[in-house]
C-alpha cells in the first residue's frame, strides 16, 4: 500500500523533458509528511504530543525519469530504529510497478518546546513499530549504498 501518491506537477518537469531532480527530493519529502501522518504527527499530533520529527540524511537515488502527469506512489520500509531515530527506505514507482527512484533517509524524533532529540512519544512508537520494517539481514538491494567512485585498477 503506498504512503503517498501524488502525479508530476508541470512546474516539476525541467529543459530535459522529465521531472528536474530537485522535484525528486520534493516528492520525498512529501513521503516524510505522510508518513508523520501515518504516525499521528500531523498539525494536531504535533501540537498534542510537542513533538515532530527532522531530516538528518537523505541518499537519493535516480533509477528513471517520470514524465508530467505520470503518477508516482511512494512507499516506505524501516531499515532500523531505537528510541527517537528512524532509518528508513523510500521507493518511488510508476503504476506499472517500475521503480523511479529511492531515497534512504535519517530521521530525527524531535521534542519541539525543547528544540532536542527526544524519544517517541508512546503512541508513535507503537505506530511506528506497525511499520513495515526489512529484517537485519533482507534490507531492499539499493539500500545502504556508498557513494564513491571504484578505486582505480592500474
Amino acid at each position: 500500500m503506498a504512503l503517498l501518491e501524488t502525479r508530476v506537477a508541470p512546474q516539476w518537469v525541467d529543459y530535459n523533458g522529465h521531472m528536474n531532480d530537485a522535484e525528486y527530493a520534493r516528492v520525498f519529502s512529501l513521503g516524510v509528511e505522510a508518513l508523520m501522518e501515518r504516525l499521528g504527527l500531523d498539525e494536531a499530533g504535533r501540537r498534542r504530543h510537542g513533538y515532530t520529527i527532522f531530516t538528518l540524511e537523505t541518499h537519493l537515488c535516480y533509477r528513471r525519469e517520470a514524465h508530467e502527469g505520470q503518477p508516482l506512489a511512494v512507499e516506505v520500509t524501516v531499515l532500523d530504529r531505537d528510541a527517537k531515530r528512524l532509518h528508513v527506505f523510500f521507493e518511488m514507482r510508476a503504476t506499472d510497478g517500475t521503480l523511479l527512484a529511492t531515497s534512504e533517509q535519517m530521521l530525527m524524533g524531535i521534542d519541539s518546546e525543547a528544540g532536542r532529540p527526544a524519544p517517541f512519544p508512546e503512541e508513535v512508537a507503537r505506530a511506528v513499530a506497525a511499520l513495515p520494517a526489512a529484517a537485519a539481514d533482507a534490507w531492499p538491494e539499493l539500500a545502504g549504498r556508498r557513494i564513491g567512485l571504484p578505486p582505480a585498477r592500474r
